[in-house]
């Protein structure tokens, strides 16, 4: 079989291009231009919702500037929840979002209000939030009320406190833009952390210093709920909002989480403190001691994350664990601080996962039924972090590429080829190739990605591979009753059945191939454009 050197994997073969900001040029960052509106900070905004009543009721609110995200607040939201959905500019009505209790979340017992997570409802003026509070057993529900797509519940008493939305205008998106991270990242090698300086953290909105714990011991996933509808570059608008929200509208000093992680898989540092310290967060109320938060972005009720968001979110927490020699796939006992938070009493000291979801610990749903059921998948994900690359990661890192594709449809590892076993690497000029058991693809926008294996691999990797005369295949192997043949960019190969040898044949002549010495296995050594 040939041998190559491997090589670094770059980025996917026939990937769209696709842009998000870059790190350092997010709006707000420390010693910007703040004279200039687009350098502000997110302004968060409070109307009352008032006569609200037990059951159903919903409101309107209209602001002349126009917001982005939404959230509810109350001195007690037990028994409250709410739905959320936006004017468009056309004036017809987007989809309902549920807003989701902010339950085992912030500072239990605090003097701030309790709050939901804000929901990304898109730029608009208008919304319309649905509030249902706890109705007496057995009440049918109301009538149906036309626009609103949905049942409400019947009207009983009015309630005994007052409920606040909260409007919250991110910055608006940069002009800069850079590439969106990919999976084809080598193991071993965390995913890039855009740090709070990068996306604009007012650090003057903290209160206190960061609280350490001895080690991390264990690492929790939460999600945010609300919209997935939101584009690459609204991203940091949300970290900054759900930070200033989170630290001065809630009053708890500072974002909840440790880590953010949204649908592209950009990985935003959450509590100051230091990404690869044992920094205490307030994510997960009882079990917030020696653990580590992440919150991917979007809601995972009913759709699962994004194969990127996964990856990342898996790779990032095999990266945190390492560093306190953690194993993703171990369990550990855990103490509970107990509080209404937890459904573990204070003492208790429960068996969990090292890698665990909010609603193991606590009283929500937090991180969604589809989520959850891809936890098993997220541990394997962080597991492999350190390990030497076994098939899985190789192939993982061409998923969503034309080689990966290509792959697949010939029976992926069961197939022709058999398991990678290589990343996918830069070739001459624009070409991509990974190689696998039994062969190799090779792709370019020109030739697209065509497998080559056996004999005819031998061959062509005698004559120089892609650089050799024959240039790159632009087929599969061909099968006829007394050869198999495949073409190339400059001529062709063909198997003699019975001779067992290989003809080449370039511009009508051709020449019979002497088989390559076995210990002499011809070796391509690889090109890369130097950076400038």
């Amino acid at each position: 079989m040939l041998s190559r050197r491997t090589a670094p994997p770059l980025l996917f073969t026939a990937l769209a291009a696709t842009v998000v900001v870059l790190p350092w040029a997010i709006d707000g960052v420390p010693g910007g231009n703040h004279n200039d509106p687009a350098h502000a900070g997110p302004v968060l905004t409070q109307q009352p919702l008032d006569n609200l009543r037990s059951g159903d009721s919903v409101r309107e609110i209209h602001q002349a500037t126009p917001f982005s995200m939404v959230a509810l607040t109350a001195q007690d939201l037990s028994g409250t929840s709410a739905k959320i959905r936006a004017q468009k500019a056309d004036g017809s009505w987007g989809p309902w979002y549920q807003a989701e209790n902010l339950d085992g979340v912030g500072n239990e017992g605090g003097p701030g209000p309790r709050g939901t997570e804000p929901v990304f409802v898109g730029k608009t003026t208008t919304v319309q939030i649905a509030v249902t509070h706890a109705l007496p057993a057995n009440r049918p529900p109301g009538p149906q009320q036309p626009g609103l797509g949905y049942r409400p519940a019947s009207v009983e008493q009015p309630l005994p406190q007052t409920v606040n939305a909260v409007l919250i205008a991110p910055p608006r998106a940069p002009v800069d833009t850079g590439p969106l991270p990919t999976a084809a990242t080598p193991p071993g090698v965390p995913p890039n952390v855009i740090t709070r300086a990068q996306w604009g953290a007012d650090e003057s909105m903290r209160c206190g210093n960061p609280v350490y714990d001895r080690n991390v011991r264990a690492a929790v996933v939460h999600h945010t709920a609300g919209s997935n509808d939101y584009a690459p570059e609204d991203s940091a608008g949300i970290v900054r909002s759900i930070y200033e929200y989170h630290a001065r509208t809630l009053g708890w000093c500072d974002i909840a989480y440790n880590a953010l992680v949204d649908k592209y898989g950009q990985v935003f540092e959450g509590r100051a403190g230091g990404i690869n310290r044992a920094v205490e967060g307030s994510h997960t109320g009882g079990f917030n001691r020696d653990t580590w938060g992440v919150a991917m972005i979007g809601d995972f009720n009913d759709v699962p994350p994004t194969e990127i968001q996964l990856n990342t979110v898996g790779r990032l927490l095999g990266w945190r664990l390492g560093l306190d020699h953690v194993d993703p796939k171990g369990s550990v006992v855990l103490t509970s601080a107990g509080g209404s938070f937890t459904h573990f009493p204070l003492g208790a000291t429960p068996t969990l996962p090292t890698i665990f979801t909010h609603r193991d610990v606590g009283n929500t749903e937090c991180p969604g039924n589809a989520a959850y059921a891809q936890m098993d998948r997220l541990r394997d994900i962080a597991a492999r972090f350190n390990q030497p690359p076994g098939p899985a990661d190789l192939a993982e890192q061409m998923r969503g590429g034309a080689i990966y594709a290509r792959w697949e449809s010939l029976g992926a590892s069961g197939g022709l080829l058999g398991n990678p076993t290589s990343p996918e690497t830069a070739a001459a000029g624009s070409a991509r190739y990974a190689t696998f058991e039994r062969g190799a693809i090779y792709w370019s926008p020109e030739s697209g990605a065509q497998p080559v294996t056996g004999a005819l691999y031998e061959a062509w990797g005698s004559l120089g591979f892609e650089r050799g005369i024959l240039g790159l295949p632009t087929s599969g192997e061909i099968p006829e009753p007394l050869w198999i043949g495949q073409n190339f960019q400059h001529g062709t190969l063909n198997f003699d059945r019975e001779k067992g040898t290989v003809t080449r044949v370039v511009d009508g002549v051709p020449q019979e191939l002497p088989p390559p010495p076995a210990d002499q296995q011809p070796v391509q050594l690889e090109r890369f454009t130097p950076i400038t």
